[in-house]
């Protein structure tokens, strides 16, 4: 299990696609079992044994496990009763779980993941390269994906794994290699290594932390919503919710209808200026309805939503945008940038109407130039200019870009999702460094983030989401990850209070 690690832009995903067969380089050779070859596509990587699991998943929610892993493969052992064989073998050999005939759109993130992995054992892979495998799973699902990994390596398979959680590395790596700006700068042995370490020698600093423990709450309401109620049919493209992990079974189908089940339940929340109020739940439980909710993406059934005290529930995305809404979106590439436009023009997407973008109501490019110039600056954006296109960044370039374009516009409310994914512990200090100085400023902000660690030192106030419903409150000041952890699957933890109901009484699939 070889672990590669580097700050964003070192060139990791570059490396990968070439083993892959997505890129070809112009110089050096790559040899698998000794012997020299050359990919021409993913196809060919495939062919000698090679498999990827990108990041973001590559499954089709509307079919099944069994269709999305024979999907391009259907010449391997058809689609039918030899497939479902083979899926199952595979399942059964590494201890994967997974249930040929479950629709994926029923899954959870850590099940959908061992789907890919599955894909691409189904091909014949003997090389498995995992892209953030950890980004979005909480700390018993990282445990539950490293016994899956451990049970891939002993059966003779090799785990080529990207990663930005250096503690994780530690954990499982056999080898860490370091690169850095598209060069190897050293290895690292996983036995005697410190995070401090590998941070060091990725980025040539110490490791960050998210800890925030001065408060600067005030007793100013910024954000209020009372009784915010979204179901299925209200909203306009179908989501999912997921359901908790169980030992027994890794994927779960709804029992619900889904016409008129609830993806927001009653939502009630106040934000202060001043506070961070972090969400925490599995992926899937009304986070990403909640989220579309506030910014007026998705109409409630019910509920009212209040800016600085003013009632914004029925007022449009533009309004609330040029109200003082902050948004940094969980999908960057969906939700938050043109990748094919230029950098200049993505500093303008959400804020045609104000300064510097436009003036008197007229786009105003060479201000808007000026001041992408100074996002790239201060932001420490890794780009040769502002008139290359959003797709030509790394990941963690691109999020930067988002987070300085939002935090320039001195929002009162900002909602931050998955503010530090996929970036690098350098990129890490500096968002949270923004988040931070806002909030001191009086920012309020909503705090929705997979890295537990985050969750927890950033949020002045932390509650607790399942199945569309605040179920518990925690203490930042004394709730552990895993206890955390445990509360958003569905156990309740000693350290949490119950709102109506605690996660798990009764209320299992």
């Amino acid at each position: 299990m070889h672990a590669l690690i580097g700050e964003n832009g070192a060139g990791k995903s570059t490396l990968m696609k070439i083993l892959y067969g997505m890129q070809k380089p112009d110089e050096g050779t790559i040899a698998v079992d000794g012997e020299q070859v050359t990919f021409s596509s993913p196809g060919d990587a495939i062919a000698r044994g090679i498999g990827m699991v990108h990041q973001h998943f590559m499954l089709a929610d509307n079919l099944t496990v069994l269709e999305n892993v024979v999907l391009g493969g259907e010449k391997l052992y058809g689609i039918g009763a030899k497939a479902r064989k083979k899926i199952r073998e595979i399942s059964d050999a590494y201890g994967l779980g997974v249930r040929p005939d479950a629709l994926v759109e029923d899954l959870g993130v850590a099940d959908r993941q061992r789907v890919e992995i599955l894909k691409v054992l189904y091909r014949g892979a003997k090389i498995l390269i995992l892209d953030e495998p950890t980004a979005v799973l909480v700390p018993q699902e990282v445990d539950a994906l490293f016994d899956n990994l451990r049970e891939l390596k002993s059966e003779g398979l090799t785990v080529i794994f990207i990663s930005h959680k250096l503690g994780e590395v530690l954990k499982v790596a056999d080898d860490i290699t370091v690169i850095r700006r598209g060069t190897t700068v050293g290895t690292a042995d996983p036995r005697t290594a410190t995070t401090k370490q590998l941070a060091e020698l990725m980025v040539g600093s110490e490791l960050p932390s998210p800890e925030t423990r001065e408060s600067t709450v005030t007793d100013v309401p910024m954000l209020k919503v009372e009784g915010l109620t979204l179901v299925e049919s209200g909203i306009a493209a179908p989501l999912t919710t997921a359901a908790p992990p169980d030992p027994s079974r890794t994927a779960t189908l709804r029992e619900e209808p889904a016409e008129g089940r609830k993806l927001l339940d009653d939502i009630s929340l106040t934000i202060h200026k001043g506070e961070i109020l972090g969400i925490a739940g599995v992926e899937g439980n009304g986070q990403t309805e909640l989220i579309e909710a506030l910014m007026g993406m998705a109409t409630p059934d019910a509920g009212v939503i209040s800016l600085d005290g003013q009632d914004i529930s029925k007022v449009s995305v533009r309004k609330r945008r040029e109200g003082g809404i902050g948004y940094i979106p969980e999908d960057r590439h969906r939700h938050g940038l043109l990748l094919e436009a230029p950098l200049w023009e993505n500093r303008i997407l959400g804020h045609v109407t104000e300064a510097p973008n436009s003036k008197r109501g007229v786009l105003d490019p060479k201000a808007a130039r000026k001041d992408t110039e100074r996002i790239v600056r201060e932001y420490d954006v890794r780009t040769p200019g502002i008139d290359v296109t959003a797709a030509s960044l790394s990941g963690g370039n691109q999020q930067k870009l988002i987070v300085g374009r939002e935090m320039s516009h001195a929002p009162k409310f900002l909602i931050a999702a998955h503010p530090t994914r996929g970036v690098d512990v350098g990129a890490q200090a500096q968002i949270w460094d923004a988040i931070r100085d806002a909030r001191r400023d009086g920012l309020a902000v909503l705090l929705i983030s997979a890295d537990l660690d985050e969750l927890i030192g950033l949020s002045d106030t932390l509650r607790v989401m399942y199945r569309g419903k605040l179920v518990a409150d925690a203490d930042p000041a004394t709730i552990t990850p895993e206890e955390l952890g445990s509360a958003m699957t569905g156990a309740a933890g000693g350290r949490l209070e119950g709102n109506e109901e605690q996660p798990g009484d009764g209320d299992a699939r």
